[in-house]
C-alpha cells in the first residue's frame, strides 16, 4: 500500500511573490535597455538591474527555510531535492527547448558562432541544458562563453541547485550562532570583492572558468544563506502599504546609474553591497513581516509571483534574438524601444501560457508521481 508524503501548509508570504514578479519584470527591462550599452557596463541604462538575481537569491533562502526548517523530522533529504527538482527543473527544461527554438533566428555579425553550429551540436547543448550540467568554455555555441549558450540565466538555477544542496547537507544543521558567523563571512567576502575587487560590482558568474565560479559563489553565499538566517530570526517588520514601498524602492535600487565611473570603482562596490547585504533583507522582512487585505492587491500579488520564475527562465532567448537585431543593425533606442515594449509583452505572455499549459500540470503529475512512499 503507497500513499502520497504530504506536509501541512503554511501560510504564504503573498507580499514576497509580488516582489519577485517585479524583480523579473526589472531583469526583463534591464536586458532590453542593455543591447544599447555596447557591451560596456559603464553604460548600461537600468544600471544595476542585475542585482535582481542577489535579490532572488535571498528570497530563496528565505523561502526554503520557511518551508523546510521545521521539516526535517518529517522527510527525508531524497525527499528535499525531490520537491525543489519538481518546483524548479521543468522550467529549466522548458527555456533550455524555447533557447533551441529561437536558436537559428539569433545568428549575425553579433553571434558569429550560431551559423557555423550544426544541428545535433545545439540539440546536444539543449539536452544537456535539460540537467543544468554546465558546460566548459569549449562548448561554447555562441560566443559568450556561458556555461548555458542556450539559455544564460539558467547559471543561476545552477549556483541555486548548489545553495539547496548545501543547506540539505550542513547549513541546516547550523545553529542561529553558527549560521550568523558563515553569513557574516560570507559578507565579508562580497564587500571584499565588490569594494576592492576589479570590477567594483557583482556582474558575472555565468562562465566555467576560476574568475566566473569566484563571481557566481560570491554573489551566491551570503544572500541565500542570508534569507535562510532572516527567516529564522523572524525579526519581520510591519508597516502599512508595504507592497507599494517594497516595490518602489526594489526598483529604486535596481535602476539608479552606475556610481564612481571607471575612476572609483569601489564606489558602486560600496553600494551594491549596502544593496545585497542591508537593504536587500529589509525589503524581504518588510515583505514577510505584513499583509495585505485588498483582495484586488492579493491577486496582483498572485499573478506576479506565479509568472515570475516562468518569466526568468524563459525571456532570454528572446533578448539574444532582440540584442543581435539591435546591434548588427544599428537600431537607436527611440525605434528600438516599441519592440522592446512588444518583447516585454511576449515574454509576459509566454511566461504565464508556459505556467498554465506546461508547468504546474507537470509539476503536479510529478508530485503524484514520486512523493510517494510505502505506507
Amino acid at each position: 500500500m503507497t500513499k502520497t508524503v504530504t506536509l501541512p501548509s503554511k501560510n504564504h508570504y503573498e507580499i514576497l511573490d509580488g516582489l519577485r514578479g517585479v524583480a523579473a519584470i526589472v531583469v526583463v527591462c534591464f536586458h532590453v535597455f542593455e543591447a544599447y550599452a555596447n557591451d560596456n557596463r559603464f553604460k548600461q541604462i537600468l544600471n544595476h538591474g542585475y542585482l535582481a538575481v542577489d535579490f532572488f537569491f535571498l528570497l530563496s533562502g528565505f523561502v526554503v527555510a520557511y518551508a523546510y526548517d521545521d521539516r526535517w523530522g518529517k522527510m527525508t533529504q531524497w525527499d528535499f531535492y525531490k520537491r525543489r527538482l519538481i518546483r524548479l527543473q521543468p522550467m529549466v527544461i522548458m527555456g533550455s527547448i524555447i533557447g533551441a527554438a529561437l536558436f537559428y533566428f539569433q545568428g549575425g555579425a553579433m553571434f558569429p558562432l550560431i551559423s557555423a553550429t550544426p544541428v545535433w551540436k545545439m540539440l546536444l547543448v539543449m539536452v544537456v541544458g535539460f540537467t543544468l550540467i554546465p558546460l566548459p568554455i569549449s562548448m561554447d555555441i555562441r560566443g559568450w562563453q556561458e556555461m548555458h549558450p542556450l539559455n544564460g540565466p539558467a547559471w543561476s538555477l545552477f549556483f541555486e541547485y548548489i545553495a539547496n544542496i548545501l543547506y540539505a547537507l550542513f547549513i541546516r544543521r547550523f545553529s542561529n550562532t553558527m549560521l550568523a558567523i558563515f553569513v557574516f563571512l560570507s559578507a565579508c567576502l562580497l564587500i571584499h570583492y565588490t569594494v576592492w575587487g576589479p570590477q567594483g560590482d557583482v556582474i558575472g558568474g555565468w562562465s566555467i572558468d576560476k574568475t566566473q565560479l569566484n563571481i557566481g559563489f560570491t554573489r551566491l553565499l551570503y544572500p541565500f544563506f542570508a534569507g535562510v538566517l532572516l527567516c529564522r530570526l523572524g525579526k519581520l517588520i510591519n508597516v502599512k502599504r508595504a507592497f507599494g514601498v517594497c516595490s518602489l524602492l526594489l526598483v529604486i535600487i535596481l535602476c539608479l546609474p552606475r556610481f564612481g565611473g571607471e575612476s572609483y570603482l569601489w564606489m558602486n562596490g560600496l553600494y551594491e553591497s549596502i544593496s545585497i547585504i542591508i537593504l536587500f533583507p529589509l525589503i524581504v522582512a518588510i515583505g514577510a513581516g505584513s499583509s495585505l487585505k485588498n483582495k484586488s492587491a492579493i491577486k496582483l500579488c498572485k499573478f506576479m509571483g506565479d509568472i515570475s520564475y516562468p518569466i526568468y527562465i524563459t525571456h532570454y532567448p528572446l533578448i539574444y534574438w532582440y540584442t543581435a537585431w539591435v546591434v548588427d543593425d544599428k537600431i537607436p533606442m527611440a525605434k528600438g524601444m516599441l519592440v522592446g515594449l512588444g518583447l516585454l509583452i511576449t515574454a509576459i505572455s509566454i511566461a504565464y501560457a508556459c505556467l498554465k499549459l506546461y508547468d504546474e500540470p507537470v509539476r503536479n503529475w510529478l508530485q503524484r508521481r514520486f512523493m510517494r512512499k510505502q505506507a
